[in-house]
């Protein structure tokens, strides 16, 4: 059975940090590309950032370039975002996601794996 498990979610102050986790099962890594996504109050679904697994390719949202680094742990089959100097305006509910993959870079759409969802409040 394939499954992604978000952990690592919470309240933080403006300008502080959290590390996001997403362990895998069920899936064969080397042919996927797993992103972050994230869903605000009354918003849509933005993505943030992803990773091709094979070769470690990644892509970022501009609103997230230079404050978020998505990275990988093979032994662990988890998937961690470092979030830095976050922003009121990251509030929102983080999703790990994942697709099919086989070129390099990274796409930012057409998910159709996802996990439940870990919440980030960045609040003073």
């Amino acid at each position: 059975q394939q499954q992604l498990v978000e952990s690592g979610g919470g309240l933080v102050q403006p300008g502080g940090s959290l590390r996001l986790s997403c362990t895998a099962s069920g899936f064969t890594l080397d042919y996927y590309a797993i992103g972050w996504f994230r869903q605000a109050p009354g918003e849509g679904r933005e993505a943030v950032s992803c990773i091709f697994w094979r070769s470690g390719s990644t892509n970022y949202a501009d609103s997230v370039k230079g404050r978020f680094t998505i990275s990988t742990d093979n032994a662990k089959n988890t998937m961690y975002l470092q979030m830095n100097n976050l922003e009121p305006e990251d509030t929102a509910v983080y999703y790990c996601a994942a697709r099919g993959w086989g070129a390099d870079g990274c796409p930012l759409y057409d998910y159709n794996f996802w996990g439940q969802g870990t919440q980030v409040t960045v609040s003073s």
